[in-house]
């Protein structure tokens, strides 16, 4: 059975922890980023999140029903990090790639949590509050509600694939990355046109472009097809 939560006007301890520090659901949340940050997914624990707060481990289920619970707030702190700030411009294109540029960006400055969380539905304000935007700003744009669905199921799930998809690069350990890297100018590069002519002719270019993430192109192409799309409902 989930532990019930204490509701959040009477979650302040009585007492700050031992190090004088008031625990808090944003504060246990920052703190989990780091530990992810430091340790990898492997490294966050109830027990490791109570050293790193100097505070008993059950006290956190004050806060939060369990681990998976402590996730999807995670999840939604990056949201909120990444469109913290933002402002609708009015131009759907432009506003469109603004926000998956940002969230993108939002994932991958935190790979470890990136894996954790890319895939979930938190449910949470945050989450809630990104998807009223985009579908606001395909509304706004002309789309037909079931256009609008549409464009913003394959705008969501491509971001967070991509997201996804470079965290896990970025987690990789170190020398495995260069490692992956440096096969587009080792093996790729060397390969001969009389048995693979196609990647002879674009090995200069493979070897620059594929170390990049490829989201920012892929959103153009998205855009550009929506855009398309438009027009003809119009």
């Amino acid at each position: 059975m989930a532990k019930q939560v204490v509701p959040e006007g009477k979650r302040r301890r009585r007492r700050p922890t031992r190090s004088g520090t008031v625990l808090s659901e944003a504060l246990i949340v920052d703190t989990a980023l780091r530990l992810l940050r430091e340790h990898g997914g492997a490294g966050l624990s109830a027990r490791r999140l109570g050293l790193a707060l100097d505070c008993d481990p059950s006290t956190l289920y004050r806060y939060f029903r369990g681990m998976d619970d402590l996730t999807l707030a995670i999840g939604d702190a990056l949201i909120d990090q990444a469109l913290r700030g933002w402002a609708a411009t009015g131009r759907w294109r432009t506003d469109l790639r603004s926000v998956g540029l940002r969230i993108h960006a939002a994932y991958v400055a935190h790979p470890q949590a990136a894996l954790l969380t890319a895939s979930r539905v938190t449910g949470r304000a945050n989450e809630l509050a990104a998807d009223e935007a985009v579908l606001g700003i395909l509304r706004t744009a002309g789309f037909p509600v079931p256009e609008a669905v549409r464009v913003y199921h394959a705008f969501v799930d491509q971001t967070l694939a991509f997201a996804a998809l470079d965290a896990a690069s970025l987690a990789l350990p170190h020398a495995a990355l260069r490692a992956d890297e440096d096969k587009w100018r080792s093996t790729y590069a060397r390969l001969p046109a009389a048995t693979h002519p196609h990647i002879a002719e674009a090995a200069p270019l493979l070897a620059r472009r594929m170390l990049d993430s490829a989201y920012p192109t892929a959103l153009e192409m998205l855009l550009d097809s929506a855009e398309a799309r438009l027009a003809t409902l119009r």
